[in-house]
């Protein structure tokens, strides 16, 4: 009796067992941010996208093909020529997402590699064109300018595939080396020529103070050549007075001078 009874409870723990993985087999989990898409054996490709949550499949007739929906970043490097074919190395950082609606299109028609099958391609094409209409000092001084269309051209060409791009940016802008070169020595000759030109307006500068030196030295001459013929030597000997009472102000105020007398030779007359 008791065989019995451990034979059915063997047994309802079996189907209890199949039973659960079966149904096991026939729940899926969605994560946030992430959408599905049902492959049927039979019917193919499913339109419909699946949210988030848990949810029933067809066991081994269905299959849920998972897709990252949240923006995701990926940095491109290009290599190309602008306008005055001078050799570009340019990094392009792209934050992209699919179109949520466009993914049973885009698992059909590009898989679930699309970022590597269509990012790259796409961005050389758009960066190439963009580029070769400017010319390299253009690409530094328009920047701004460069990364706008590129961002423009760039989302226009990503929508035709199911893409949308969140921000474009440039974050990376380099030259060859011939290139390179040539810049740092044009500026090295425009340093030097701003430095010659210093010199150049310095010496202009202390030519014309000289001039106006030797104008007022000449001017000094001329009125004391006036004076003199108009006063006689008095002018004279007042500068030999005034020459004098300086001397004697600035002696007075030294220690080691010692007047004298008149008529006395010596510091101290002894008594004889």
């Amino acid at each position: 009796m008791a065989a019995k009874v451990f034979e059915s409870i063997g047994k309802f723990g079996l189907g209890l067992a199949v039973v659960g993985g079966v149904v096991n087999s026939a729940l899926y989990n969605v994560d946030a941010g992430h959408r599905a898409v049902i492959f049927d054996r039979f019917r193919g490709v499913q339109d419909i996208v699946v949210g988030e949550g848990t949810h029933f499949l067809i066991p081994w007739v269905q299959k849920p093909i998972i897709f990252d929906c949240r923006s995701r970043p990926r940095n491109i490097p290009v290599i190309t020529g602008s306008k005055d074919l001078q050799n570009v190395n340019i990094t392009l950082r792209i934050l992209f997402r699919p179109v949520t609606a466009q993914l049973p299109r885009i698992f059909t028609s590009i898989g679930e590699d699309y970022d590597e099958r269509v990012l790259p391609s796409i961005t050389t094409e758009i960066l190439k064109s963009v580029v070769a209409r400017f010319d390299a000092g253009e690409l530094i001084t328009q920047r701004e300018l460069v990364s706008r269309q590129v961002s423009e051209d760039l989302t226009e060409r990503a929508a035709t595939f199911g893409l949308i791009l969140d921000d474009v940016s440039l974050t990376h802008l380099t030259f060859g080396k011939e290139f390179t070169e040539a810049v740092e020595m044009k500026q090295v000759a425009q340093q030097e020529a701003e430095r010659a030109r210093f010199i150049v307006e310095k010496a202009e500068q202390q030519k014309k103070a000289a001039v106006i030196s030797a104008e007022g030295d000449s001017k000094a001459a001329e009125l004391i050549a006036n004076s003199l013929a108009t006063a006689g030597d008095g002018l004279i000997e007042l500068r030999k007075l005034e020459a004098a009472e300086d001397i004697a102000y600035q002696l007075s105020r030294s220690r080691n001078v010692t007047y004298l007398p008149s008529g006395q030779s010596v510091l101290l007359q002894l008594p004889q």
